[in-house]
């Protein structure tokens, strides 16, 4: 049965689709990592402005996020854009997509805002890869008030999946290094406290540690190479992460691990120092409405649902936006995709026809669950009761992001 909302909502965005691909098209062109996209944040923001949203720049402290609003409505939608890339492979997370659809999305809805009682935000989230933008935006007020978040992911999985009972691990990082006492390899080795040796005591700890690890749970060690091989080496440096389901298992892992590069020092004589290199990135939580509404845009939109993916297998700090505010992070898959997310072969994937033909069905459904939700009398009270209870929750912080 035809809707003449989604019909406005739909020949809005196709007057608009034009625009939106040229950017998406182009932060793929020239990836930038994260806390340098700055040609991205600019067309972002620039397309923004053209479209009649007023937007705040280089917002909170971090110089390629911006926030743009339109509408002064009681209903405050935020639909999250990301554009950071993968060192040396460029867009293999398929961020040009997400960017693009949650662009398209935005213009989409900007006629409708008043009509809908709407306040809708665009926020500019640098550094999903590495460095929590999100986190950080939270810390620094930026989601205040928000009453639902939303964006959607692409994936290589082909199929559409049920986004109620899906979900990411949590991942915490952290650099460990080790000190010891500089040596001459030959002349007084025995003088040496080799601090190599002391990471390597903590890599085969942590490669034994993973026979006692839970399904779902994952970690990684990167040893930071450094000297030459005729000193003692006086420093080492190991890069870190682990990862799991939930955030009391993630905890128990952290602590498992660090008794991992304990022992190193313990075993060498060496001194430990463990710095936190990013903030937590906690699990994403699906939130019922917007996922209810979601399903229903992609049976509109001929994308049947393949049931839920359950566990995605990797982090967001979408996650952390969805344990403050109403939030729904979908994951999508390009008909025809194959190989795994991070990797050049899904970077083509990213720019590909079917990638572009999926980033504008995200960016209709993205818009038609905020126009549901904001239409929907019963929908709109559950989502701000929902709000209202995360806003209210207490939180400690976590002692692996302190």
């Amino acid at each position: 049965m035809p809707d003449p909302r989604r019909d406005s909502i739909s020949a809005a965005f196709a007057a608009g689709r034009e625009a939106v691909h040229a950017v998406a098209r182009a932060i793929h062109a020239e990836p930038e990592i994260a806390f340098e996209e700055h040609r991205a944040h600019d067309r972002c923001a620039d397309l923004l402005e053209r479209s009649g949203f007023a937007v705040e720049r280089g917002l909170a402290e971090l110089p390629t996020a911006f926030r743009a609003r339109i509408g002064t409505g009681s209903l405050v939608a935020a639909l999250c854009v990301e554009y950071d890339a993968l060192p040396e492979i460029g867009h293999g997370c398929g961020h040009n997509l997400i960017a693009g659809a949650s662009l398209g999305a935005a213009l989409a809805l900007a006629d409708l805002v008043d009509e809908l009682d709407l306040t809708l935000l665009v926020i500019g989230t640098p550094a999903e890869e590495h460095g929590s933008g999100k986190q950080l935006l939270l810390d620094r007020g930026v989601f205040d008030g928000v009453h639902l978040s939303l964006m959607a992911h692409p994936t290589p999985h082909t199929d559409t999946y049920d986004v109620l009972g899906s979900t990411s691990q949590a991942v915490g990082r952290w650099r460990a290094t080790y000190t010891g006492r500089g040596a001459h390899a030959a002349a007084n080795p025995t003088d040496g406290i080799n601090a190599n040796d002391a990471a390597v005591i903590a890599q085969v700890a942590a490669g034994l540690l993973r026979q006692r690890m839970r399904d779902g749970q994952r970690l990684a060690l990167v040893p930071q190479q450094t000297g030459v091989t005729n000193i003692v080496p006086e420093t080492a440096v190991v890069d870190f992460e682990c990862r799991a389901l939930t955030m009391p298992e993630f905890e128990q892992l952290r602590a498992q691990l660090v008794a991992c590069f304990e022992a190193g020092a313990v075993a060498t004589g060496c001194t430990l120092e463990i710095a936190t290199s990013e903030p937590v990135y906690e699990p994403l939580l699906q939130d019922e409405v917007l996922g209810a509404a979601w399903n229903e845009a992609m049976a509109t939109l001929g994308r049947p649902l393949a049931g839920s993916l359950g566990v995605m297998a990797a982090s967001t700090d979408m996650g952390n936006v969805s344990r403050r505010v109403p939030g729904l992070h979908p994951f999508v898959g390009i008909t025809g995709a194959g190989g795994a997310l991070h990797t050049r072969e899904f970077a083509e994937h990213a720019a590909s026809d079917e990638g572009y033909r999926l980033m504008d069905d995200c960016a209709l459904a993205l818009a038609w669950v905020v126009r549901d939700v904001a239409a929907d009398p019963a929908r709109r009270a559950l989502v701000l009761e929902q709000s209202a209870q995360l806003a209210n929750e207490p939180r400690e912080r976590s002692a692996a992001s302190a």
